[in-house]
């Protein structure tokens, strides 16, 4: 009898109506494959986008698994391809994006998206390409690892981007503004810190590093408090979250010809009437605005280096159980986390 296993999956149809399915285990393996005993899962706002849906998304034909980040360890190895490159054993982390390993994101790698539209890993187990993966360093735990696949690459990206790989943007003096206390923030906090770079962004930030803390809600005119910290110059990196709500007070406290890395958009999709256009405002500040669509495989392993050398330790806000996928779901969608939260699967 083939054996079985659970997974939480979807039709798109919302985060209540999620469904844990009892599914076969995978057995048969590609000679490029390996299966993975999935340990933890962490959440994203992207899972939560698939998780409300509301029409953005294809209704999948039948149940499929959600999530997109994972850690676990390799218990089967498909064939000698696999076999040159892992072994039982191993801890490895997934790339959501398996086979973008290198320069921008194209259709392709999109297609074959873990999470949507390719199944997700809030599973017991499951297969993936033996190249679509990374190895967990040694000073790092599951529960650590399974949080950098997105944020930690995109938060990467959004301070290195412009950067040749191993040429990073060390300790030359940049300050980095960082928008809110949620996953990408948070890690982008940590990896500035490590980078050298100085950050304008609450007790626990101070506490992680941030030099200067600004809330938003006492403070909605929170780039004049910028220009009075930096002394009117402003910041050299934005990482911009918020989108067309935020945007206009990221365009007054980036510097000229500094950087506004955008790489949510958490206010909406629209701009406010009345506003300034981002296009003249980017132009009245000389400054860069990057898109930033986490990130190819060669600059998940250098982030991965230097979490290794500096030895980093993600910031992980809440723990939730498998059973309680559906509570782990709405308490990021409720914007309750700093940092990241966190599925233990097994």
């Amino acid at each position: 009898m083939a054996q079985t296993m659970k997974q939480w999956c979807t039709l798109m149809d919302g985060i209540d109506r999620l469904q844990m399915l009892e599914v076969s285990q995978p057995v048969n393996l590609d000679d490029d494959e390996v299966l993975v005993k999935i340990s933890r899962v962490s959440i994203n706002h992207r899972d939560i986008k698939k998780g409300d849906f509301k029409g953005r998304y294809a209704i999948p034909s039948e149940p499929m698994a959600v999530c997109s980040d994972a850690s676990g360890v390799i218990v089967d190895v498909g064939g000698r391809t696999a076999a040159n490159l892992w072994c039982k054993g191993d801890r490895v982390l997934a790339l959501v994006r398996p086979t973008h390993h290198h320069g921008p994101t194209r259709a392709e790698h999109h297609a074959l998206g873990i999470g949507f539209p390719q199944p997700g890993v809030l599973a017991e187990y499951r297969v993936f390409s033996a190249t679509g993966l990374l190895r967990i360093p040694d000073s790092m735990t599951l529960d650590e690892a399974c949080t950098l696949p997105i944020v930690g690459t995109t938060a990467w990206m959004a301070l290195n981007w412009d950067q040749p790989i191993g040429h990073l943007r060390m300790g030359n003096g940049s300050t980095v503004l960082l928008q809110g206390t949620g996953g990408v923030c948070i890690t982008a906090l940590q990896q500035a810190k490590a980078l050298g770079l100085t950050n304008d962004k609450l007790q626990r930030a101070q506490e992680l590093g941030a030099n200067h803390t600004l809330n938003y809600q006492t403070h909605p005119n929170w780039a004049d408090e910028v220009l009075k910290l930096t002394n009117g110059k402003g910041v050299d990196i934005v990482v911009e979250t918020g989108g067309p709500i935020t945007m206009q007070q990221s365009l007054k406290a980036v510097a000229e010809g500094g950087i506004i890395s955008a790489v949510g958009v958490l206010t909406g999709l629209t701009e406010n009437a009345g506003q300034i256009a981002t296009g003249l405002g980017l132009i009245n500040r000389n400054a860069t605005l990057k898109g930033i669509n986490i990130g190819p495989k060669d600059r998940a392993e250098e982030m991965l280096d230097m979490y290794r050398a500096r030895q980093i330790h993600p910031e992980i806000d809440r723990t939730f159980g498998f059973d309680e996928a559906k509570e782990a779901l709405r308490y990021v969608r409720d914007g309750k986390h700093f940092g990241k939260v966190v599925i233990q699967v097994d």
